[in-house]
């Protein structure tokens, strides 16, 4: 599985909230993207409001202290 305890600032949420939030929905909408050896999540047709949702407790994660884990950025 993809490492989501850092997507939202890999992702530039603290600078592009809304970037952040638009790269999300694009992604979870192109999961599983059936490219092989990549990491890939299920398709679990969202709505609008569960991907907001989700968008809200990836930034609200992204600013627990996690003692500097993962120790790299892909996890």
């Amino acid at each position: 599985a993809p490492e989501l305890g850092n997507v939202w600032t890999r992702w530039g949420g603290q600078d592009d909230r809304d970037g952040a939030r638009e790269t999300l929905r694009s992604w979870m909408a192109a999961q599983p993207s059936g490219v092989e050896g990549r990491r890939q999540m299920p398709q679990f047709n969202l709505t609008d409001e569960e991907i907001n949702d989700l968008a809200d407790f990836l930034e609200w994660t992204s600013k627990i202290k996690t003692q500097n884990w993962p120790p790299n950025e892909a996890g």
